[in-house]
């Protein structure tokens, strides 16, 4: 079977999204998700860091550990990972070529057919229960009531920062999206946040209609922050001098969630030693979030595509490249809200760049993007070609900061346009 092939008959979203779908593929394979046990994850920001740190601390408490996490960066298989290990192409064939006579049944006797994103679901959870999982850290698609990952009855619930993101399916509140997000917290299950001032007392009402216990953790929780080149460190309850790898302050209170799951689950039974807690967030990889791709020049990829994100790049790279004169290579898709995400980007400081990305059908228009700069900015503003710009910066600007921000689905084209440059 050719994987790309089969998958692209799929439909990417639908307006309309359940899980009927969802319920009637697992119940076809005897239903694998009830037999494994779930720490599921929602919220606009923070997801990937809270899952790749939860995931983290697992493995390095001796559990088989299935993460699921999206997008893909440069293929498939990065979504579907047991301690480390992405699942292999022929294992993607052998369970999609069992998926597919089904698949088609139900196509052909419900209104509504299977998309892209329930497949890659269905075949995640197919293959964590074969794989013998013992907890996977499932990440939410989009929002969480009807989001496919939904089917799951998780034991704890994580919800992440809550933004503006998607709102044409999730709605144009933060009311509203945080009720989305909260759908994922289930009955009598344990549920852990971030303390947010407009959106916490939706989840608060969630936790108390499902007599689910709610873990908030303030700000001023997480005390003796410090940062260097190399690790974040903070306190937090007993734990002292907490060390992680990823950068920005924001992170620090990702890694709080982390540790307060951590609890929560050796209260159900796991054993999470605190050596296990430390060495998991101290050696944590999250790739395209604020990652180094080249030390000279410095070229730092980030894919933040909404307010939140780009407000806590800005603030990352305030905290750690204060100095450093700046270049932005840019793209944004068509989806996103593009003039609040360049509104915000141009309060900084620097050269900037539009791109098309690397699809003109997906992606605003370079064009479209500098017009709306331009109601902010008048100069060091360029529209190039994605690799065109990359080069431009490379050649005249290599003494500066380059960033390559604004999606994920640039990452593999940018990663081989550095690698062909040699540099």
């Amino acid at each position: 079977m050719n994987i790309e092939k089969y998958l692209s008959q799929f439909m990417q979203v639908t307006e309309d999204p359940t899980l009927e779908a969802m319920e009637w593929l697992m119940n076809e394979f005897g239903n694998p998700h009830k037999k494994l046990k779930f720490v599921h994850i929602a919220g606009t920001n923070g997801k990937g860091s809270i899952c790749e740190m939860m995931a983290s601390v697992l493995k390095h408490s001796g559990y088989k550990v299935g993460k699921y996490m999206s997008p893909h960066l440069i293929k498939l298989n990065e979504r579907i990972v047991v301690n480390d290990e992405e699942i292999e192409d022929k294992e993607i064939e052998n369970i999609l070529e069992e998926m597919s006579p089904k698949v088609d049944i139900y196509n052909s006797t419900h209104k509504i057919p299977v998309k892209w994103f329930e497949v890659i679901t269905s075949l995640a959870l197919i293959y964590f229960e074969r794989k013998h999982c013992d907890i996977v850290v499932f990440e939410t698609g989009l929002g969480g009531t009807t989001d496919c990952t939904n089917i799951v009855d998780s034991i704890i619930s994580i919800i992440g920062n809550i933004g503006y993101d998607h709102m044409d399916i999730l709605g144009n509140t933060i009311e509203e999206i945080a009720t989305h997000k909260a759908g994922i917290i289930k009955q009598n299950s344990d549920t852990v946040m971030m303390n947010q001032d407009n959106s916490t007392y939706i989840i608060k009402r969630e936790c108390e209609n499902k007599n689910a216990k709610l873990h908030l953790i303030n700000e001023n929780d997480v005390t003796n922050y410090n940062f260097n080149e190399d690790y974040q460190t903070f306190d937090y309850e007993e734990y002292r001098a907490i060390e992680i790898n990823l950068k920005g302050k924001v992170q620090i209170y990702n890694a709080a969630i982390c540790i307060k799951c951590a609890e929560i689950l050796n209260e159900k039974g796991y054993s999470i030693k605190e050596e296990d807690i430390r060495a998991g967030l101290k050696t944590v990889v999250h790739k395209a979030r604020f990652e180094t791709l080249n030390e000279n020049p410095l070229v730092i990829f980030d894919g933040g595509h909404n307010e939140n994100a780009i407000k806590n790049l800005t603030s990352t790279l305030n905290q750690y490249y204060s100095k450093n004169e700046k270049v932005f290579i840019v793209s944004i898709l068509k989806t996103k809200d593009y003039k609040t995400v360049i509104e915000n980007l141009l309060k900084q400081d620097g050269i900037f760049i539009f791109t098309s990305g690397n699809d003109k059908n997906k992606y605003v228009s370079k064009e479209d993007l500098i017009e709306v700069a331009k109601k902010c900015k008048t100069q060091n503003m360029f529209t190039s070609e994605l690799e065109d710009a990359i080069n431009k910066a490379l050649t005249e600007y290599k003494d500066k900061l380059i960033c390559i921000i604004g999606s994920f689905y640039v990452y593999a084209d940018v990663k081989k346009i550095l690698e062909n440059k040699n540099i």
